[in-house]
C-alpha cells in the first residue's frame, strides 16, 4: 500500500494522485505539484489515504509544498491573463485564416507553457500560428483540439432540467452513452430531446441505467404472449418502476385467416405473476427496431 494525496486543478476536473511525502494536508487546502506540464496549482480532495500500487500510474509525482499566499497570488495574476491571450490568439487566427473555434486557454503555474484549446472539423495546420504566438508569449505554446463533450465542459451552461451541466458542474468523467439507455428507460427516441447542448446524448441517461436493466430482467416486451393467472394474453404496455404489466386478454386464437381476437378490457399483472412463451420473433424485430435508431441517429452516437 501507498500513501497518496488527492489533488484536482479545476472545479469538475479528474483527480489525480500525488505523494504527499510528510506534509500535514487538509481536503481544500491549495498545494503546489509537479506534473508532466510543469508545476501546477491544485486542491486536496480528499483526506490521505492508502491504495494499491497497482492503482497507480508510476512514478508517482510529489507534492512541492502547500501553497502559500504569494503561490496564491500567482495563481490568480494567470486567470485574469486569459482573456488577453484569447484575444490575441483570436486575432493570430483570424490573420491566418484558420477554420478553428478557440475555446479556453491555460497558463501553467510557473508560465513555463500555454495551452490554448479549441474546436474545428477536422485537422488544422496550425505550425505558423504557433510561430506567432510564441513571438508574442515568449513561452512555450500549446495547441490542443478537442471534441464538442470537452468544449461544454469547458464552457459550461444550463441544461434541459434547469440546472447547471453535470460535466461542468461536478462530473469529473464522460461514460459511455448509448441510444438504447434511452429506449430501456422508456424516453422520447426524439434526438432534440434527449441530446444535450453539445449535440451528443445527455450523460444522465447513464445515471440510472443499471437500475432500469435490473427491473427489466424477466419483464416481457410489448407484443409479447405471456401466460396469466387468467390466461393467454398480449402484453400492451410495461411500467418497470411499478412493476405493472398491462395486457389484453387473447379472447379466440388465430385461425388461418381469421386474426387474433383480444379482450376489449385490460388486465393489470406484475412481473412474478406471469409466464413469458413467446420471445425470438419479437426479439428479432426488435433488433431490426434498433439497427434502424442507430443508422437514424449515428450523428449523435460518434462518442
Amino acid at each position: 500500500m501507498i500513501k497518496v494525496a488527492s489533488v484536482r486543478f479545476k472545479a469538475a476536473g479528474k483527480v489525480y494522485y500525488f505523494d504527499p511525502e510528510e506534509l500535514e494536508l487538509a481536503v481544500g487546502d491549495h498545494v503546489i505539484v509537479e506534473t508532466a506540464r510543469g508545476m501546477e496549482y491544485g486542491t486536496i480532495t480528499a483526506p490521505t489515504k492508502e491504495v494499491e500500487e497497482r492503482e497507480l500510474v508510476s512514478p508517482l509525482k510529489k507534492i512541492i509544498r502547500i501553497a502559500d499566499e504569494k503561490d496564491a497570488k500567482q495563481h490568480a495574476e494567470n486567470q485574469k491573463k486569459k482573456n488577453r491571450a484569447l484575444q490575441l490568439c483570436q486575432d493570430k487566427v483570424n490573420k491566418h485564416k484558420l477554420d478553428m473555434k478557440l475555446i479556453d486557454v491555460e497558463y501553467t503555474f510557473d508560465n513555463s507553457k500555454i495551452i490554448f484549446y479549441f474546436t474545428a472539423d477536422g485537422r488544422v495546420d496550425f505550425r505558423e500560428l504557433v510561430k506567432d504566438l510564441a513571438g508574442v508569449f515568449k513561452m512555450r505554446i500549446e495547441l490542443r483540439q478537442i471534441g464538442v463533450r470537452d468544449e461544454a465542459k469547458m464552457m459550461g451552461g444550463i441544461g434541459s432540467c434547469g440546472r447547471a451541466l453535470c460535466c461542468h458542474s461536478w462530473l469529473p468523467d464522460f461514460e459511455p452513452v448509448s441510444i438504447k439507455m434511452a429506449k430501456v428507460q422508456n424516453l422520447s427516441l426524439n434526438p432534440t430531446k434527449i441530446s444535450g447542448i453539445c449535440g451528443r446524448l445527455m450523460c444522465c441517461l447513464k445515471y440510472e441505467n443499471d437500475v432500469y436493466h435490473q427491473l427489466k430482467k424477466g419483464m416481457p416486451d410489448v407484443g409479447e404472449h405471456i401466460k396469466t393467472p387468467d390466461g393467454m394474453a398480449v402484453v400492451i404496455e410495461t411500467n418497470l418502476l411499478e412493476n405493472k404489466i398491462k395486457t389484453r386478454l387473447v379472447v379466440e386464437k388465430k385461425n388461418g385467416d381469421n386474426p387474433e381476437k383480444l379482450s376489449t378490457d385490460f388486465y393489470n399483472y406484475k412481473k412474478e405473476d406471469i409466464r413469458r412463451i413467446e420471445k425470438g420473433r419479437k426479439r428479432e424485430k426488435d433488433d431490426e427496431i434498433d439497427a434502424k435508431l442507430l443508422e437514424e441517429m449515428k450523428d449523435i452516437l460518434k462518442d
